[in-house]
């Protein structure tokens, strides 16, 4: 404290000194010029100086959080930024992956019935994305996209095949093989669809008519998705 006292001290000594010239004279530099009177009252003022040293400190300590709140904002920012671009892209990914293939399996006739039923295709081989329902043979759009189907369907022509490939209660379109003696016949169709997430897509076999298939699977059901909308 002492050594503080001491300090201040000649700092006001310094001050003063500079107020006078050789034989006690008054400077021209101790006359006040453009109001700077008052600040050198101030840096001569031991409570002046150590006021404006506090203040200067409160300031940088000021400035130092302020900085370390922006870094730590803008690390938390970016983080953020980065979990929802990782979300995005796997999104996207699962999106991508909407593929099935199916056939009726060795179930030999289905048919003929007298009225038109939903063909199951129960032997499935492919179906990324679960969108494609074994139990029920129904598609089950899981992202609004285009999508491409293929249906192929075998038979006896002794009696006629016919298919119908559906979206939500509506005809997209069909093959048929007709009557034409003892012989097997294959059909086969395919369209690309624009689907909103939800729509369903599935086959129908009409009524008095029948369709064939055995261990080399020859009537099959397909689709995947071309590209998300």
């Amino acid at each position: 404290m002492m050594k503080s006292s001491l300090s201040v001290l000649l700092l006001c000594c310094l001050c003063g000194a500079q107020s006078q010239g050789e034989g006690g004279g008054i400077q021209e530099s101790s006359v006040p010029q453009h109001g700077n009177a008052a600040e050198e009252k101030n840096l001569c003022d031991p409570h002046g100086v150590v006021a404006e040293l506090r203040e200067l400190r409160e300031t940088v300590s000021s400035l130092v959080r302020q900085i370390e709140e922006q870094k730590t904002k803008g690390l938390r920012d970016l983080r953020d930024a980065m979990s929802d671009l990782r979300s995005q892209m796997e999104d996207h990914k699962r999106t991508e992956q909407v593929a099935f293939g199916a056939s009726l399996g060795p179930y030999e006739n289905q048919g003929p019935y007298n009225t038109e039923i939903t063909l199951v295709y129960k032997d499935v081989f492919a179906n990324a994305g679960n969108a494609y329902n074994p139990a029920t043979g129904i598609f089950t759009a899981p992202v609004k996209g285009v999508y491409y189907f293929s249906f192929t369907g075998h038979n006896r022509s002794s009696r006629s095949m016919s298919l119908r490939l559906m979206k939500n209660g509506h005809q997209m379109v069909t093959v048929s093989n007709h009557v034409a003696g003892n012989l097997y016949e294959t059909g086969t169709n395919g369209m690309n669809l624009q689907l909103e997430k939800g729509d369903h897509v599935y086959m129908r076999l009409r009524e008095n008519t029948w369709i064939f298939d055995n261990k080399n699977d020859h009537s099959t059901f397909i689709g995947h998705l071309l590209f998300p909308l």
